[in-house]
C-alpha cells in the first residue's frame, strides 16, 4: 500500500527507547522506576527523528506497566512509589496526557498495550499514545537496607485508569494449599509434562533446554541493556553448581527469568496524521501488521498440561492477520521466562532451537533480564529496530503472562498497511468452551502421576508437588509430599509420569505416598507391596 493512500487514523510506531543501569557500572545513578521509564521515554521521543518536545506535547495517552513490587496483593514498595506512575513519567518528559493507564499484571502487558492503543488510534480514540514500563529491582534491593535509603515516593495525583492486578483465575485456593503458587514450580509442572509427552529422558531434556537457551546468551552478551551479558554454553546452563543451583526440577537458576534488573523501555504509537504533523520521517514508521490477545484456561482446567494451545492460537492468528507464515519472518522474540514458554510456541510454528533467525531479539528473560512485567516492551523496541534495519521484513513478538496464562502477539514491518482487525474475541469464546477435566475436591485412593516437580529450598530442603489423576474415575487433583524420602525418590529418578501413587486428603490438604500404609491416620488402607508404586 502506498504511503499516500493510508487512512490518516492508521496507527504507526514512530519511536522506541530503552534505558538501563547496573550497580557498580560507571555512571550508575540508582534511578527509581519512574526515572528509568522517563529516560526510556525521552529516547523514544528522540527516536522519532522529530522535535522531542513537540512529540511529548502530542501524547494524549500514557500507559504504564505495573512494577513487580506492586503486582501482588498486599505488596508494598520498600522505597516508596508514585501514586500515579503514568503521570509521573509523563511529567518528567513534558507531557500532559488526557488519559493515564496502569496495566494489569503479566508479561503479556506491553504487547497487549501496543495492540490496544493501536486499535484506539484506528478508531479515533486517541492520536498519540506512549506505552512504557520499568523495574529497579536491583537498586531497590541493594538500597532498602542501606543506612540512608532514597525515597522514591511521588505525589502527582490526576486521573488514573488503574486496571487492578488482574490475577483472577491464576492461583486458586487449592493450588495455594498445595504450594502451586510460584512461577518456577508451576512452569516445571508444564515442562515435565512436555518431557514425558515427548518420551525424553531427564538428561536429554536438560541438554535440550541448554541448547535452546545458549543462543539467547550470545544475544544478551551483545546487548548493552542486558542485566547478565555473559555468553554461556548449553552444558553450563543446565549443570547444577553452587551458583547454578536447582530451583524446581528440571530447572536450574540459569534457565529461569532474572528479576534483579534496572531497566526501562518505551514505545510511542501515533496516527499517520499525527506522525505527519510532527514531521516524523517515513523511514522511522513501523506498522503493526498482525496482532492477537488470548487467555488460556486456568491451570486445573487445562486438558493437557504439556501445552498451552491458547498461546499457539494467538501466535498463529497474529500471523494470519498479517497475511504471512512463520517462514516469512525475518526476526522473532519469543517470551522466555522458562524454556517451555519458548518451545510451546516454537514447536507449533515449526521453529528449531538453532533457527538461523534466532528466537530472541533482546536476549531473553534469564539473560537480558526478566524486567518484571515489562520484558516484552524491550522486545518490541528491538523488533522496531530490526524492522527498520530490514525494510519490508516482518518481526514477530510473542509476550506471555501468568503461568502460560495470557498471550499477546504482534507482527511488525516497515511495509505500509492499513489497520487490520483481529478475531481474538471469537477465538477466546472457542477457548472458553473447551471441556475441562473434572477436579476431585477430596481425592482418596490410588492414582497416577500426571505431572510433577520437586522444589529445592536454599537450605537443601525439598518438596514434591504432584498433579495426579484418580484411577477410579480420572478426576484430577493437586497434592504435595513433604519429608517422604520414598516419594521424593520416585519423583527424582526415572519417569514419574504415569507412576502409581496413593493420595489421601485431610484438613491440611492432599498428600501422596507410594503405599497407603505409609499414610498416617486412623483410615489407613491395607498395606500394598512396593512394586505397586510404579504400576
Amino acid at each position: 500500500m502506498p504511503m499516500n493512500d493510508l487512512d490518516p487514523a492508521t496507527p504507526v510506531i514512530v519511536g522506541v527507547g530503552q534505558a538501563s543501569e547496573r550497580i557498580g557500572d560507571p555512571g550508575y545513578q540508582g534511578l527509581s522506576p519512574v526515572g528509568l521509564a522517563a529516560a526510556a521515554a525521552r529516547r523514544a521521543l528522540e527516536d522519532t527523528g522529530a522535535d522531542p518536545a513537540a512529540a511529548a506535547a502530542a501524547v494524549d495517552t500514557a500507559a504504564g506497566i505495573r512494577q513487580f513490587e506492586i503486582s501482588f496483593p498486599g505488596a508494598e514498595a520498600p522505597l516508596g512509589r508514585s501514586d500515579n506512575y503514568p503521570r509521573s513519567v509523563a511529567a518528567r518528559i513534558g507531557a500532559d496526557p488526557q488519559r493515564a493507564i496502569l496495566e494489569v499484571v503479566g508479561g503479556q502487558g506491553p504487547q497487549h498495550l501496543v495492540n490496544e492503543l493501536a486499535a484506539d488510534i484506528a478508531r479515533g480514540g486517541c492520536r498519540a499514545a506512549l506505552a512504557f514500563g520499568s523495574e529497579a529491582v536491583s537498586t531497590v534491593q541493594a538500597m532498602a537496607q542501606s543506612p540512608d535509603p532514597p525515597d522514591f515516593s511521588e505525589r502527582v495525583g490526576g486521573s488514573l485508569d488503574d486496571r487492578g492486578l488482574g490475577l483472577d483465575g491464576l492461583i486458586s485456593h487449592r493450588q495455594a494449599t498445595h504450594g502451586i503458587t510460584d512461577a518456577p514450580g508451576q512452569y516445571a509442572l508444564f515442562e515435565n509434562a512436555r518431557r514425558a509427552r515427548l518420551g525424553r529422558t531427564r538428561e536429554d531434556y536438560a541438554a535440550g533446554m541448554g541448547a535452546l537457551f545458549a543462543p539467547f546468551t550470545r544475544i544478551a552478551a551483545a546487548n548493552p541493556h542486558a542485566a547478565a551479558p555473559v555468553e554461556r554454553s548449553a552444558a553450563e546452563l543446565v549443570a547444577p553448581t553452587e551458583r547454578n543451583r536447582p530451583i524446581a526440577d528440571p530447572y536450574t537458576r540459569y534457565v529461569v527469568a532474572r528479576d534483579k534488573v534496572n531497566q526501562g523501555a518505551a514505545v510511542l504509537v501515533a496516527s499517520v496524521a499525527a506522525a505527519r504533523e510532527l514531521g516524523v520521517p517515513k523511514e522511522r514508521w513501523v506498522f503493526l501488521h498482525g496482532h492477537a490477545d488470548l487467555r488460556e484456561r486456568d491451570l486445573m482446567q487445562r486438558a493437557d498440561l504439556s501445552r498451552s494451545p491458547a498461546a499457539v492460537m494467538a501466535a498463529e492468528h497474529a500471523l494470519e492477520v498479517a497475511g504471512i507464515g512463520a517462514a516469512d519472518l525475518s526476526a522473532l522474540d519469543l517470551y522466555s521466562c522458562f524454556p517451555i514458554a519458548v518451545t510451546n510456541v516454537a514447536d507449533a510454528l515449526g521453529l528449531a532451537a538453532d533457527d538461523p533467525r534466532g528466537l530472541t531479539l533482546a536476549g531473553g528473560l534469564p539473560f537480558f533480564g526478566g524486567a518484571g512485567n515489562n520484558y516484552a516492551m524491550h522486545a518490541v523496541a528491538e523488533a522496531v529496530h530490526s524492522a527498520r534495519a530490514v525494510p519490508g521484513g516482518y518481526c514477530f513478538v510473542g509476550a506471555n503472562g501468568g503461568f502460560l496464562s495470557k498471550y499477546s502477539a504482534g507482527v511488525y514491518s516497515t511495509a505500509p498497511t492499513g489497520w487490520r482487525t483481529d478475531r481474538s474475541a471469537e477465538l477466546q469464546r472457542e477457548i472458553d468452551s473447551w471441556e475441562a477435566p473434572e477436579e476431585a475436591a477430596e481425592p482418596e485412593g490410588w492414582a497416577r502421576v500426571e505431572t510433577y516437580t520437586v522444589k529445592h529450598g536454599r537450605g537443601g530442603e525439598r518438596t514434591g508437588v504432584v498433579v495426579g489423576r484418580l484411577e477410579a474415575d480420572g478426576r484430577r487433583f493437586p497434592a504435595v509430599t513433604e519429608g517422604d524420602d520414598e516419594v521424593l525418590g520416585l519423583l527424582s529418578e526415572g519417569e514419574p509420569v504415569g507412576a502409581r501413587v496413593y493420595v489421601r486428603t485431610s484438613d491440611s490438604g492432599s498428600r501422596v505416598t507410594t503405599t497407603p500404609a505409609r499414610m498416617a491416620g486412623p483410615h489407613s488402607a491395607p498395606h500394598a507391596s512396593p512394586h505397586d508404586a510404579r504400576g
